[in-house]
């Protein structure tokens, strides 16, 4: 039998409104127990919350949902009381006792899935849109609760199946006069299914950068004003700023958002030889963040020539400090700029170089692709290269085969055909109650 499960539904810490969500077969006994009355469908009912004495543990609103009609699908009761941690540490353990258990990370939307309410892709986006870091980010993770995202792949899915089956009557018919590729139709269809699988990895991708955003580092010399552009780009004085090479000694990080873009920004120490111990460790932290970084800003003097170094990541060259050599804040090409930290100048083709740097285009159109949907997705458009190659020489039988393996690709990223251990990974990394 399916346990009845519990948990605290809403953010811990103190809060005008605290939320128990249970689901399962018990839901509504515990209801009729914890409230003292028979719940009505659907229907918020003021209620008091009783312990097995019958004394008020609270006071606020109860929600029942009747099998099939819930998120879970299940059996479900929601109980809204004050946003205590003792009231709502009480109302768990009356619950529990009442013969609940504690919930999982993620299990109310595991359930969910498992009685087919949503998909993977949807269920993934619950988590998604709830660790969402900007309006652009939230509304592509809408994009894949609400079904978008999963109605592009199965109507990819649908045609694959469709060519598969002509491809299959090939084979079926080989013996006859028929033949099924030489009219140029499944070569069609074929590139048709390539360019719709390209374009869905495009918006993914896109959303994958909005999700996940980008490691910005400056680096540098020491007293060139890294540590100025830092705040200059924050737009708040998070770093010391001195005229003294090597204030800054250790990693530095903000993070801000520019156009719905998430960016971790993190100042370093100046790259230089140095005996002090101190400096010394901070040098090869930076050389460290440099290597991990997306983007890294390589900030130079504008009055004076360094000594530049090897740097696999993307890199922007900046030459500040204009202000001093009397020049105006310019883009000297595509990835060298004029600015001056001091006074913000320059700053916004900056940004647009950092946007377009990392590979990030702004768009409404995107979904938040996560890492296991891109490599699927990568996966499915080889198959389909190889289909079309197949089908070029004639060969129905390894080009059906090819659109299998893609069949099976796409439907792994919506859940179709998955495994325990994906869906374990996946669920653990929700929050506790959702």
């Amino acid at each position: 039998m399916v346990d009845t499960i519990c948990a605290i539904a809403t953010p811990s810490g103190r809060g005008g409104v605290g939320v128990v969500r249970v689901s399962g077969p018990n839901a509504r006994h515990i209801a009729i127990k914890l409230t003292g009355k028979e719940p009505g469908k659907r229907i918020a009912h003021y209620s008091r919350f009783l312990d097995d004495l019958g004394r008020q543990i609270d006071e606020g609103i109860s929600i029942y949902f009747a099998q099939p009609n819930s998120f879970t699908g299940e059996e479900v009761a929601e109980f809204q009381c004050h946003g205590s941690p003792v009231v709502l540490d009480r109302m768990v353990s009356r619950i529990v006792a009442l013969g609940a258990r504690l919930a999982r990370p993620g299990e109310f939307t595991e359930r969910a899935y498992l009685n087919n309410k949503i998909d993977l892709a949807q269920a993934e986006g619950v988590a998604d849109l709830i660790n969402s870091a900007s309006q652009e980010a939230a509304d592509a993770a809408l994009r894949s609760l609400t079904g978008e995202f999963s109605r592009a792949i199965k109507d990819i899915d649908k045609k694959t199946l469709n060519l598969r089956v002509y491809l299959e009557g090939a084979i079926d018919f080989s013996d006859e006069e028929i033949d099924f590729l030489s009219d140029g139709e499944s070569k069609n269809r074929a590139e048709e299914i390539y360019s719709l699988l390209d374009e869905v990895f495009d918006q993914s991708n896109r959303g994958a950068v909005l999700n996940d955003g980008i490691d910005v580092v400056i680096s540098g010399p020491p007293n060139v004003g890294k540590s100025s552009l830092l705040n200059a780009l924050g737009g708040i004085d998070r770093a010391i700023v001195t005229d003294i090479p090597g204030t800054t000694r250790d990693l530095l990080e903000m993070n801000l958002v520019i156009d719905g873009l998430p960016i971790r920004l993190t100042d370093t120490a100046g790259i230089r030889n140095s005996e002090d111990r101190v400096e010394k460790e901070g040098v090869n932290r930076a050389i460290g963040a440099v290597g991990k970084a997306d983007v890294v800003l390589w900030v130079m003097d504008a009055q004076r020539v360094e000594p530049t170094f090897d740097i696999v990541a993307p890199i922007l060259t900046i030459w500040n400090k204009c202000d001093l050599t009397g020049e105006k804040p310019k883009e000297i090409d595509e990835t060298t700029f004029s600015v001056s930290a001091k006074f913000g100048l320059g700053l916004d083709s900056l940004m647009e170089a950092i946007k377009s740097k990392a590979g990030f285009v702004s768009g409404k159109n995107v979904f938040v692709g996560r890492r296991r949907h891109l490599e699927a997705l990568v996966l499915a458009k080889k198959n389909t290269e190889i289909a079309i190659e197949e089908i070029t020489r004639g060969n129905a039988e390894l080009a059906a085969e090819g659109f299998r393996a893609v069949q099976e690709q796409l439907g792994m990223i919506v859940g179709n055909t998955s495994n325990d251990e994906l869906l374990g990974a996946i669920f653990s990394s929700f929050c506790i109650g959702k």
